[in-house]
């Protein structure tokens, strides 16, 4: 072929995008793992690619190795020729990701006469090359990832042999790539090639961290739309492994922290207990608490309005957030409860959130404008009502605890909540949930919050400012609407 024009007759007449044959996936909100028949698809396809024979593939493939061979030394300056090369090239993998869809014949034939060697081999060569950016190399490289997610789909075999070929390098350049779709689409590759075996392996040195490291950054990158195969890596990989997620969590930035918290935060919150082993969540859940212990002050920082947004805070915040979450589910709660300190730690948090909202007023100073608007926005906004949420979680039929609660006379400190806060929606509702799993056949604790002296009615004025006070009437209280104050 060398010298000739290229030919124009490879694959014209291609599926359009969006169908699964073509090896592109309907968009919709979440990916599915295997590529599917779309409408646009009949049941011939699947015949013709089953009466594809070797001898067809060894052409293709030559074509594959010439083009590569052109690109390798047609010069950068010559941008037709080059163009028409990697026209070929798209063509080539277009072909090559075709056959592939559900057709187990043709990925082990292919996989056998070195398709994945050289695919890899030239999508590498492209993501090097000086014109990496154009469209015409840009449609290549997507439809040789394309290529490379269909031939490993349901194929444990070119899984193995995708994953010998392209890790880390591949990966790593498509996670850090300018082009979005590129990036997704190396992310379906990645995801498509892992296992628990393959996790493992990102834990041996830095560079193959780095692409654990890198996963998160090209989520936090791609639009939502292209980000559902990095959000799969995560929560259908990396948090079953605790060891690779406590040694990524070191080296990711208090950004990407975040990210991963909120990441996990929804995998936890819709998961069926039983996708995760009970000794992968025990040791997940033990970590998170553990990071919750150690950074748990920086939240303070928020009480001054020049720090509304400081990064450490917020992954104070998100850590309670999956914390609360976690205890909701009695597949973790048990572990958490018997974590070393935790419970001491919140209550001290608390102790120190409510004293800074007293001393001066910010975000955790309890606020009664009933607009619920002034500061809805703050990231602090309901800290205090998760942790009470958090104690409640914690003491629920676990007497150890509900003895501890009082030994640390957080009794007081959780009553002292039981109000309106526009700050924290539903405090009020929380506390009286915590006191209730205190107090559950808990003689003591009922009988300490029964011997607390009356100190008379509480400040009415928020009340009135709503049009009712409160009267005491033969030692009973009684609300009654009055006229409201302007």
């Amino acid at each position: 072929m060398k010298g000739t024009n290229p030919p124009g007759d490879l694959g014209k007449r291609r599926k359009p995008q969006g169908s699964a044959c073509c090896g592109v996936l309907c968009k919709r909100r979440k990916p599915q793992v295997e590529p599917r028949q779309c409408m646009h698809c009949s049941a011939r396809h699947a015949v013709f690619r089953e009466c594809l024979d070797e001898g067809l593939l060894k052409k293709l493939l030559q074509i594959l190795c010439e083009t590569m061979h052109e690109i390798e030394h047609t010069p950068v300056e010559s941008k037709g020729d080059l163009d028409k090369w990697l026209q070929v090239t798209s063509e080539c993998f277009r072909c090559q990701r075709n056959a592939c869809v559900q057709c187990a014949k043709n990925q082990c034939t292919m996989r056998n006469l070195g398709f994945i060697d050289k695919s890899i081999y030239l999508i590498q060569l492209l993501q090097g090359m000086q014109v990496a950016q154009d469209e015409s190399c840009l449609t290549a490289v997507r439809c040789g990832l394309q290529f490379l997610g269909n031939i490993a789909s349901g194929n444990g075999d070119s899984q193995n042999s995708i994953w010998k070929c392209a890790f880390p390098d591949l990966f790593l350049t498509c996670l850090k790539h300018k082009d979005d779709k590129v990036m997704s689409y190396g992310s379906m590759v990645l995801f498509t090639c892992l296992d628990s075996d393959k996790v493992v392996e990102l834990l041996e040195d830095e560079k193959n961290l780095e692409l654990a490291v890198g996963v998160i950054a090209a989520y936090r990158k791609l639009p939502e739309i292209e980000s559902e195969w990095t959000f799969l890596i995560v929560t259908n990989h990396f948090l079953k492994c605790p060891a690779l997620v406590e040694t990524m969590f070191a080296k990711l930035s208090n950004q990407e922290r975040v990210t991963f918290l909120e990441m996990t935060l929804s995998k936890i919150s819709d998961e069926d207990p039983g996708t995760n082993s009970d000794r992968d969540l025990r040791e997940l859940s033990e970590f998170l608490a553990r990071c919750f212990q150690e950074k748990c002050k920086a939240v303070l920082k928020l009480a001054l309005r020049t720090n509304t947004e400081d990064e450490e805070a917020l992954v104070v915040i998100r850590l309670l957030d999956v914390l609360c979450q976690l205890t909701s589910n009695s597949e973790q709660l048990h572990c958490l409860q018997n974590c070393p300190s935790l419970l001491e730690t919140v209550i001290e948090i608390l102790r120190l959130t409510h004293l800074a909202g007293k001393q001066t007023n910010n975000i955790f100073t309890a606020a009664h404008s009933m607009s619920m608007v002034e500061d809805i926005s703050h990231p602090a906004v309901g800290f205090k009502a998760h942790l009470i949420r958090l104690i409640g979680n914690l003491c629920y039929k676990n007497k150890e605890n509900q003895n501890k609660i009082h030994q640390l006379d957080g009794i007081p400190l959780i009553l002292d909540n039981c109000s309106i806060d526009d700050n924290n929606p539903f405090l009020n509702q929380w506390a009286v949930y915590a006191i209730r799993n205190l107090t559950e056949q808990n003689e003591e604790n009922q009988a300490i919050i029964a011997q607390m002296e009356r100190q008379g009615l509480a400040d009415g004025s928020l009340l009135r400012s709503m049009g009712m006070e409160v009267q005491e009437q033969d030692g009973k209280l009684i609300l009654k609407s009055v006229k409201k104050q302007s």
